[in-house]
């Protein structure tokens, strides 16, 4: 790995001398870094690390609290040939070192590397040349390239089958000369040794000539990927592979002819076997590497290719519909949906009704009704009627694509426990040479043991000891947990979020749209002075303006009372208190109590009677003021979801404490929080005060703090916590705002997050415990620990094997995570 890295990272944001400063004194007090220079002109930040003691998510961390942007290139690269932890190091340590490139992320799992990156400094063209100086093959770029996965799949598979088949045919021929003792050369050989005075094996050379062939078919992808390592300077399992293949054969060879060795060390079979089991093992990882990436797969397979687009007359009858390619596809076009087909893009039902399964976006078994004026989203399933929508987003737009882009993303992110495994591969293999060494140097020169006995323990160590286990305990349960918690409608960002949700000490909430169903309808309508009527259309001309739950609620009300909206001329968002409009030449407000109170506005006794009596009830009060002159109230109320109490009872069995915060009245906020069992309540709060408060406890106590909120509003305290976890309904999702989307506003749904992350880590955890085992358990048995006492050695092609099921054993139980069922999905069915 490079240890000094010079980068010029691009930064948007900086506009002054003030914000150069806060960049250069930031940097300047992290551990890790040794030059840093932010240029205001350039937009530049120049930078020099230690790469070992600061990532780029660090600094791009670092940037983004200080109120900045990193804007670098990325991109993902497929590259196949990749198959143990040393693989994806090398990948990563080499092209680091191109200039331009400031980030790479190798996966072993899906055989692909995220990089970022700067196009002006770095082509694809320098970026190939190393990925093929390493012995792999560049395949393409995702979204650029057309990449057949399956083809190469298969292509993969089948030929190392052929391998297989080839190496295991010989070694059962070799074998059976062996035992049978059939040896057709013994009279050629015999005369070779009396007229030429050598001591050749007659055996040794048939097994030879039978297994020349086989042994280089079956063991050249290893030999080519070990001297490939060799020329690079690097040791790495495959280096290993081919140390002991080598030594195996030519030792075989050597005692064939009886030079230095003699005919006891002739284990062509072994020799043959070893690579044999060796390949065994890698087709047992591809197929089960791919199975880790099914949900991702299922995901893009979701994704329609195909569409009928329809032309209406002007009484929205069929005139025209024509099959068209999704890529055709553009806004507003009309898309017509048979039963049973995949629903194309985002949109809007125009036209028909029908049942839609979209358990694929939200994890929600149950069909929801779609009709007329209702949204829909690719990758959805139309049931039993025939729906026409209008396209709203297309492509990469569409809910599923986002969806697609953060499981990717994150399947391809490490939690911070990679970095324990990565560092002990870095020193294993140097370690185990040295152990093998070590090993065969105390058997034959110290105890006294036969060459061909130590040879044995050492070629043993060297094939059996494999990281590659432990290169496949973290990513491949990190693809598997993060795609099955998708198919819940969790999208866990990164592996950051996948470590640190299931250590949460509290749990923060928004009310509205969080712990209620954020969908008010109004209840009370009081007016001073003029009608229910005029009081509504005051109140939704100003609402009309704004996207707030509450606003919405009095727009539909009008809707439904048929009135008819006016349009006003200036509109003022007054922070947590409401909204400021010109109507028809006059002032408008429409607020809470506190807005008349700061606009001098006096407030009747009625009402402020009307008020509380309405807040006792836990409502929400809009007064309606025109030109000073209060006009009225309106009371709204908002339901607790269903799922919520359930929610905050699991959460307080795991031991977390929990905080509503709203800018809502005490009394309703104390009613919900009452209803559903919420520790502590802080009312009447600005967003501000959210951000505030979730600092101060997590300086306070030193708690790790999970907040939930809707992502907009909230987007201050959803950054600062350490968990922030936005709600959704499936389109109005801030993907970017929370390391945790929520895709169906469910409560039990975050509580299923924080279990998945507990349930993930420690599936990491014990994948790492065995491939330590495997390790600790059949290094001792290699070295011939157990020869003295029980006679018991360890054949080079059975520790082939034993490392092909370590490999094998820790993807299993990662794969053991696609059937998993969070806690509280399991105790609600």
């Amino acid at each position: 790995m490079v240890k000094h890295k010079h980068m010029d990272l691009p930064i948007e944001g900086m506009h002054c001398a003030s914000c150069v400063l806060s960049v250069n004194k930031t940097f300047g007090k992290i551990e890790g870094v040794e030059e840093v220079d932010a240029d205001l002109a350039a937009n530049k930040l120049h930078i020099t690390v230690d790469t070992k003691k600061i990532s780029y998510e660090e600094m791009e961390r670092l940037v983004k609290n200080l109120g900045f942007d990193l804007h670098t290139d990325e991109m993902t690269i497929r590259i196949q040939g990749m198959h143990c932890a040393s693989c994806t190091m090398n990948v990563e340590n080499f092209l680091i070192r191109l200039d331009g490139i400031y980030d790479v992320k190798a996966d072993l799992t899906s055989q692909s590397a995220r990089i970022r990156y700067d196009s002006s400094k770095v082509t694809l063209d320098e970026i190939d040349e190393v990925i093929t100086s390493l012995g792999f093959e560049l395949l393409g770029v995702e979204g650029q390239t057309e990449i057949d996965e399956e083809a190469i799949y298969q292509q993969d598979l089948k030929d190392k089958r052929n391998r297989i088949i080839v190496g295991l045919i010989a070694s059962v021929i070799l074998m059976i000369l062996m035992f049978s003792m059939w040896d057709p050369l013994a009279g050629i050989v015999d005369n070779i040794n009396k007229s030429f005075g050598v001591n050749i094996s007659s055996m040794g050379l048939l097994s030879l000539l039978v297994s020349i062939l086989p042994f280089l078919y079956v063991s050249l992808p290893i030999l080519k990927a070990g001297i490939n390592g060799l020329m690079h300077k690097n040791l790495n399992m495959d280096v290993m592979y081919s140390m002991g293949i080598i030594v195996a054969y030519v030792s075989s060879i050597l005692g064939t002819f009886h030079i230095v060795l003699d005919h006891s060390f002739m284990f062509f079979d072994s020799a043959v076997m070893l690579p044999s089991f060796l390949m065994i093992g890698r087709y047992l990882e591809a197929r089960a590497k791919k199975r880790t990436s099914d949900s991702i797969r299922e995901l893009i397979g979701l994704q329609p290719t195909v569409a009928t687009a329809i032309e209406v007359d002007e009484n929205g009858e069929i005139v025209s519909q024509k099959e068209v390619s999704i890529a055709d596809i553009v806004i507003d076009d009309l898309l017509l949906v048979r039963p049973g087909e995949k629903i194309p893009v985002d949109g809007d039902v125009v036209g028909g009704e029908s049942y839609v399964d979209e358990s694929m976006i939200n994890g929600e078994p149950i069909p929801k009704v779609k009709k007329d004026g209702e949204e829909v989203f690719a990758g959805t399933i139309n049931q039993d009627g025939l729906l026409q929508i209008r396209a709203k987003k297309i492509g990469k737009e569409t809910v599923l694509s986002n969806i697609i882009r953060l499981v990717e993303k994150a399947q391809s992110s490490r939690p911070p426990v990679q970095k324990f495994a990565n560092t002990i591969v870095s020193y294993f293999i140097p370690v185990i040479l040295t152990i093998a060494i070590v090993v065969f140097l105390i058997w034959y020169f110290v105890l006294g043991e036969t060459l061909l006995f130590s040879l044995t323990c050492l070629i043993s160590i060297l094939v059996v000891a494999c990281p590659c286990a432990l290169g496949l305990a973290t990513p491949t349960a990190v693809t598997v947990g993060v795609g099955r918690a998708a198919e819940y409608g969790i999208l866990i960002k990164n592996g950051d979020t996948l470590e640190n949700a299931g250590q949460i000490d509290v749990a923060a909430f928004d009310k509205t749209g969080t712990i209620t169903e954020g969908k008010p309808e109004v209840d009370d309508i009081i007016p001073y002075d003029i009608s229910e009527e005029e009081l509504i259309k005051l109140a939704a001309s100003i609402e009309q303006n704004s996207t707030h739950p509450i606003a919405k609620a009095i727009v539909n009300k009008a809707k439904a009372m048929g009135i008819e909206l006016d349009q006003t001329s200036s509109f003022e968002n007054v922070t947590g208190k409401g909204l400021k409009a010109e109507l028809n030449s006059k002032e408008v407000l429409a607020g809470n109590l506190a807005l008349m109170e700061s606009m001098g506005i006096d407030v009747s006794d009625d009402l402020v009677d009307n008020y509380h009596e309405l807040e006792k009830l836990s409502k929400t009060i809009i007064f309606l003021a025109e030109d000073k002159v209060v006009k009225g109230i309106l009371s709204l109320s908002d339901k607790v979801k269903t799922t919520s109490k359930r929610a905050i009872d699991e959460l307080h069995k795991m031991g977390v404490e929990t905080y509503m915060l709203t800018g809502d009245n005490e009394s309703t906020a104390l009613t919900v929080a009452n209803q559903v069992g919420i520790d502590n309540v802080e009312a009447g709060i600005l967003p501000e005060n959210k951000l505030d408060i979730v600092k101060n406890t997590q300086a306070n106590n030193t708690k790790k703090v999970l907040f939930v909120g809707d992502g907009i509003n909230d987007a201050p305290a959803l950054t600062q916590a350490d968990i922030g976890v936005a709600m959704g309904n499936g389109t109005d999702i801030a993907m970017e705002s929370g390391d945790i989307v929520i895709m169906e506003g469910d409560l039990e749904n975050v509580v299923a997050a924080v279990q998945f992350s507990k349930k993930v880590m420690r599936r990491i955890k014990e994948n790492i415990f065995w491939a330590f085992a495997y390790n600790l358990i059949l290094i001792p048995i290699a070295a011939g620990v157990l020869y003295p006492t029980f006679g018991i050695t360890f054949k080079p092609a059975l520790a082939g094997l034993a490392m092909a099921l370590s490999s094998v054993t820790v993807i299993s139980l990662s794969l053991m995570l696609k059937r998993y069922v969070p806690e509280i999905k399991r105790s609600k069915n």
